[in-house]
């Protein structure tokens, strides 16, 4: 009986600094379009190459599920095998700006999204919401509400809003690529840092 209650003294606090390992344990997956695939790059030159490499001390794994030229319907429609696949503690959702760029109604968008939302929450996965902006040329009426749609949404489901990673990037030809639409391999560590510093306080 003693050797028993000795074993069961030394068993406890290894399953105690289990348990909290395992709670620290942070999966974000990254549902985006090619903003966040490395578009024009080489992948471990992209931003979300380097967040992992920046994050590799820390409990974390970013998994990058952004696909170039997807669509918010797309990104839906892929949503659950996803969630199923990788079964992510996080989700950021980067998705929005080829919807702009088609033209596609706002409230198609905001209703993607917030179906988006529901599908993660569902399965107890926290999500975060991306914040996107498209070129000024598509006249101030749509540009504003399509910009405005994400802030609606995030205020609606409660949630937090990431500021858009391109906001002071977009202006400078010297980070931009010459469709002027993607960025650069010389931005990408930019918003890498970036990205760290809005992620950071809903990861860890």
């Amino acid at each position: 009986m003693l050797n028993k209650i000795k074993l069961l003294l030394v068993l406890i606090p290894l399953l105690v600094i289990s348990d909290q390992v395992n709670a620290k344990q942070v999966k974000l997956l990254i549902l985006g379009d090619s903003l966040s695939a490395a578009y024009g790059m080489k992948q471990e030159q992209g931003w979300v190459n380097l967040l992992q490499n920046k994050w590799q001390d820390k409990s974390i794994t970013l998994i990058n599920a952004a696909i170039s030229g997807e669509t918010s319907q797309g990104g839906l429609a892929r949503l659950p095998r996803l969630l199923n696949q990788h079964n992510p503690s996080h989700l950021l959702i980067e998705l929005g700006g080829n919807d702009g760029l088609r033209g596609y109604p706002v409230n198609k968008l905001k209703h993607n999204l917030g179906a988006m939302i529901e599908l993660a929450r569902q399965q107890n996965v926290k999500v975060l919401l991306q914040e996107i902006q498209i070129p000024t040329n598509f006249g101030r009426r749509y540009t504003d509400m399509f910009t405005n749609s994400f802030s609606e949404v995030a205020e609606n489901y409660d949630m937090p809003l990431i500021p858009f990673f391109l906001q002071d990037i977009a202006t400078d030809d010297s980070l931009m690529q010459n469709d002027r639409i993607h960025p650069n391999e010389r931005a990408q560590p930019k918003i890498s840092d970036f990205m760290a510093q809005q992620l950071s306080p809903y990861l860890f």
